[in-house]
């Protein structure tokens, strides 16, 4: 069954997954997104062994903040 799912999240970056790092709980997988970019996401072990997480898969880390912070040294 092939499953196809819209998000109301605008902040979707497309990459691979070139690291995935198991702790007691949480992993924290790495996503390549391309341009010497990588956007690292701390999720469940559950949720990588729902998603049977490797490393060399295509995927997408979705952002979603209520609250963006701009800092500058002084």
């Amino acid at each position: 069954m092939e499953l196809k799912v819209k998000l109301s999240a605008r902040n979707t970056l497309n990459g691979k997954v070139v690291e995935l790092k198991k702790g007691q709980t949480t992993s924290h997988v790495k996503l390549d997104i391309g341009g010497g970019h990588i956007v690292t996401a701390s999720i469940t072990n559950e949720a990588v062994d729902e998603l049977q997480l490797k490393a060399g898969d295509q995927a997408w880390a979705i952002i979603k903040a209520s609250d963006v912070m701009i800092a500058k040294e002084a």
